[in-house]
């Protein structure tokens, strides 16, 4: 008879080994999510492999690179695991190698040269008696996933088959299928921590802060760090409509077509920041303040300022290579000394990788727990393949089928934005200076 203090009982299980991999972005709490996933396991006694920075070993697989234990994989034991799930890091490591960025349409997995890669990850996998995948990342992780399940159903029948279960990470926090991902709390109060201490440096000399948080798609992160830290405005992707928008004709360089980009109106934009810094001085005495953007921001940016910046494997645009903050610091500068005929000392700086192996607080270690565990259920317990392992309320798993988060026809996931207007955008505008815009 079960007790509410049993412990769940093992499970028959056709998987005897199950690979762990970390991909993209790290995220606090990282080690939670591997550790419990792992032992979960482990404990019913199946062998649990590491592997090691992403896709990049199982991609370069072939019969003249075997994979090596130490170098491609780890095995992960009870004694590996000690005291690992409030660790900072990421035990496997992590990487942004992507096997399925030449799938980006269904009719592409019919393409034997488009899925090599996915075939030769099948095939590192394979070699190492895989028989599940738990994959750990963002939505483009999420996508190659997919991709991956997709792949094994175009194989001959009678192949081996992996199943594939996702669990979602990003400290941006911008997940369709998931109230809030691992890693997204901590990473606002360490944000938050910093920002503080900015105010009190711009208190103590008169001054603006121009922070620029991570956030490349949403503004969950820039919103939670502003409203923590106290930030005197906050300004993400979701606030670039009405006025603050506009749109640019822009020609492709290889095809030679037209394009009409949305853009923000940067005049606007700016206008509206000084705005609160004069609110701020002029109506209630206060010289100094934070000004919190998000880094998605740059992708609005107007043509001008993005020529020639390089974009990454999931061809989004190199973030680090802009100053999203220096080149605002300057332009309200500009504005402000317009405007007012004073000077005002404005910094501009970056904020982010700080957070992302930070300590992770606890709510983010019980969230990344629970998703681990919920890898371990899924396989073992529920025998799925293709979902997502999502908590909800007080810690509940949902298992999200894949094809409810990427779109079947263009394979391509949705990100979740905040809703203007909504409780939590409403929240950071309360707190915020008040400006009658």
């Amino acid at each position: 008879m079960s007790t509410t203090l049993s412990r769940p009982p093992q499970t028959e299980s056709s998987i005897h080994r199950v690979a762990i991999l970390f991909a993209g972005g790290p995220a606090p709490a990282a080690n939670a999510v591997i550790s419990t996933a792992a032992v979960s396991f482990l404990r019913n006694n199946i062998d649990v492999l590491g592997v090691l920075h992403g896709y990049s070993h199982l991609m370069e697989f072939s019969p003249d690179y075997s994979m090596a234990e130490g170098r491609d994989y780890i095995r992960i034991t009870h004694n590996v695991l000690k005291r690992t799930r409030n660790s900072q890091g990421i035990l496997i490591g992590t990487a942004r190698a992507n096997p399925g960025k030449e799938v980006s349409d269904p009719e592409h997995l019919k393409d034997p040269q488009r899925t090599k890669p996915l075939k030769t990850v099948h095939e590192a996998l394979v070699s190492l008696g895989v028989d599940a995948l738990i994959s750990i990342g963002g939505d483009d992780t999420l996508k190659t996933a997919n991709k991956f399940k997709l792949f094994q159903e175009q194989l001959p029948e009678g192949s081996h088959r992996i199943p594939v279960v996702h669990l979602p990470k990003t400290i941006d926090n911008d997940y369709m299928g998931i109230d809030f991902t691992f890693g997204y709390f901590t990473a606002v109060e360490t944000l938050a921590g910093e920002i503080r201490n900015l105010l009190a440096d711009a208190e103590a000399a008169r001054s603006y802060f121009v922070a620029e948080t991570m956030g490349r798609s949403a503004g969950w992160l820039a919103y939670g760090a502003a409203i923590a830290g106290e930030a005197s405005l906050v300004i993400s992707v979701e606030d670039i409509t009405g006025k603050y928008e506009a749109s640019e004709e822009t020609i492709d360089p290889k095809s030679g077509k037209k394009h009409i980009r949305r853009v923000m109106d940067l005049d606007e934009v700016v206008k509206r920041i000084v705005a609160t810094m004069r609110v701020r001085e002029e109506a209630e005495g206060k010289q100094y303040g934070v000004l919190v953007l998000a880094e998605g921001l740059a992708e609005y940016l107007p043509y001008q300022h993005i020529e020639g910046v390089p974009r990454d494997e999931h061809g989004h645009i190199a973030i680090s290579k802009l100053n999203l903050s220096r080149l605002f610091s300057d332009l309200v500068s500009k504005e402000y000394t317009s405007q007012t005929g004073r000077k005002r000392k404005i910094t501009g700086l970056q904020l982010g990788y700080e957070s992302r192996c930070a300590r992770p607080q606890a709510f983010d270690v019980m969230l990344g727990s629970q998703l681990g565990v919920g890898a371990y259920r899924a396989l073992v317990e529920k025998r799925l393949d293709g979902v997502m392992v999502s908590v909800s309320g007080q810690l509940d798993l949902n298992y999200v089928p894949f094809n409810q988060l990427v779109d079947p026809a263009t394979l391509v996931t949705v990100v979740r934005y905040i809703e203007p207007g909504s409780d939590f955008h409403r929240l950071a505008r309360f707190l915020e200076t008040y400006v009658n815009d």
